[in-house]
């Protein structure tokens, strides 16, 4: 059963009124939004996702709770001309850029290196690009930079020979066999650490879904989609989803450098939000939810 994580945290830091419009910008299975629709029993919520099997449940979920919602089927990157159709003022937004473990549970999805499945890995099933045309038409070179840029993966390049040797005699078809080409392109002592496929399968799922991209375009959409006193709550499950949420909050909440110095600052250059929290996970979320275990909660104001 799929846990929503950092739920309590995030509700409470996006502050909640009866009347707030509050924007779910990865609806997955519902658990966030859900919680959140009990709590603004006057406002109403969007909440978007480009997964259809997941729109159906989430959907069902919502609605035994209220009306007061619409499901937007589409990539979080339309973000800011969707709400621009609707609605002007939004109280909240949050962001939640794990997999839902449904997704994972589903091995036809080809998100898990524990499951044999076709190697897919979208997001949305009406995109091009799959997991399969990447590993079996990409240069040694293009695969190398992808595991080490999207999955900081330290054997990326004898993991891209592996796979470029491999598919010499026969594709590469399935999930199960991808694990097995990575196992055998890392040292004994690496495997001993953990799957050594989980960093790669995290590559591709990226770059697949070019989730990295679309996430900083979104994330300054919805900062611009904020009202005065409203919040965004990221919960990101990786170093290069969190550094990319640090810094865009850091420089829309910071003073330019070269002005610290002044006894006053210029009103223009003040900063228009304030970071207020950063939360990891407590030691009792992560006992009882594994997939807690890597993820931050970072929340920003409009001031």
């Amino acid at each position: 059963m799929h846990k929503s994580v950092l739920l309590e945290e995030s509700i409470e830091y996006l502050n909640l009124k009866e009347d707030s419009t509050i924007i779910d910008c990865t609806l997955g299975y519902g658990g966030h939004s859900s919680n959140i629709l009990k709590n603004i029993t006057k406002g109403f919520l969007y909440a978007f996702d480009q997964d259809k099997d997941a729109i159906v449940e989430a959907d069902k979920k919502l609605k035994a709770i209220n009306t007061n919602y619409e499901i937007i089927n589409t990539n979080f990157k339309n973000l800011k001309e969707e709400i621009n159709k609707r609605e002007k003022k939004v109280d909240g937004i949050l962001f939640d850029l794990g997999v839902s473990s449904p997704q994972l549970d589903n091995a036809e999805r080809g998100f898990s290196f524990h499951k044999d499945a076709p190697l897919d890995m979208r997001m949305n099933r009406d995109d091009k690009l799959t997991a399969y045309e990447v590993l079996n038409t990409y240069s040694c070179e293009d695969l190398t930079n992808i595991f080490y840029k999207y999955g900081e993966e330290q054997y990326s390049k004898s993991i891209a020979k592996g796979i470029i040797l491999s598919r010499k005699s026969k594709e590469i078809n399935t999930t199960l066999e991808l694990a097995e080409i990575i196992k055998d392109n890392v040292p004994e002592k690496y495997r001993k650490k953990g799957h050594p496929a989980r960093k790669v399968f995290q590559a591709l799922r990226i770059y697949v879904n070019k989730e990295l991209e679309v996430f900083e375009i979104a994330l300054k959409d919805a900062l611009d989609l904020l009202e005065i006193n409203g919040r965004i709550c990221v919960i990101t499950f990786h170093s290069l989803e969190d550094r990319i949420c640090k810094q865009i909050f850091n420089e829309v909440s910071s003073i330019p450098k070269e002005l610290k110095k002044l006894p006053v600052i210029p009103k223009e250059y003040k900063p228009l939000y304030k970071v207020l929290a950063n939360i990891a996970p407590s030691k009792e979320e992560i006992e009882a939810n594994s997939r807690a275990r890597s993820a931050r909660l970072r929340v920003i104001e409009r001031i």
